[in-house]
């Protein structure tokens, strides 16, 4: 799968695409991720080569602007189009439709490119969502800009692919799982050695003794019981 970001700050995702699962799976081919710099698509001529502009009825902030937007969806969209890609683009805002596991199985499943538009500070030109195939929130709190959104898109996503997880069973029995057709509830309780942990004060912190039991029957009931539904 091709994962493509249209940012402000490139430089944002340098570390990340380097770490742990995601770096190793770009190696592999297993993803690609492609960053663009909506800059790029500016028309404005100072060295700052503007995006964004006042809003029209005043306020505060700045807003993301259409042209520059649009320009750069052409230009990747066609280079889309001539590889016969199914492909859809994904804007971010507070006011889009809350993201979750569901959905992240809805994009695995459906396409094999993503295009993120991240809009920053006050927000963007809402007539640039006539290009967007969905409008997602990550949750309902507001930040400072679509990066963040986009890095939980594309970990959420690439993780379900063949070949990320070293081990494929990890993504079935798991929080929000739909491998289970239980994409409400979080995952049992998890521990490892040792059986008992003593802090300074005296007091023992004891792994639940059912699991220690080596009674595989009796630990899965007790796993299934302990699951949380949100």
């Amino acid at each position: 799968m091709v994962f493509k970001i249209l940012t402000i700050f490139p430089e944002f995702y340098e570390s990340v695409l380097k770490t742990s699962l995601l770096g190793k799976s770009i190696q592999k081919g297993i993803i690609k991720i492609e960053i663009y710099n909506l800059r790029s698509w500016s028309t404005d001529r100072s060295i700052h080569k503007k995006v964004d502009d006042r809003p029209y009825g005043g306020g505060p902030g700045m807003i993301m602007m259409i042209e520059p937007v649009y320009r750069a969806l052409k230009d990747i969209q066609n280079q889309d189009l001539k590889k016969q890609k199914k492909s859809c683009v994904i804007i971010f805002s507070p006011k889009g439709q809350e993201y979750n596991q569901t959905f992240a199985y809805h994009l695995k499943d459906k396409y094999d490119e993503i295009i993120m538009v991240c809009p920053h500070y006050e927000g963007f030109d809402e007539r640039i969502m006539y290009f967007a195939d969905y409008e997602i929130s990550i949750g309902k709190y507001v930040l400072s800009g679509g990066d963040i959104p986009a890095l939980v898109v594309l970990d959420s996503v690439a993780r379900l692919i063949p070949g990320f997880m070293k081990n494929p069973e990890s993504i079935v029995d798991e929080s929000y799982s739909i491998g289970q057709g239980e994409d409400d509830l979080t995952e049992y309780p998890q521990y490892t050695r040792p059986a008992i942990f003593r802090l300074d004060d005296g007091t023992e912190l004891k792994v639940p003794e059912i699991l220690l039991s080596g009674d595989h029957e009796r630990i899965k009931k007790w796993r299934e019981g302990q699951k949380k539904k949100i």
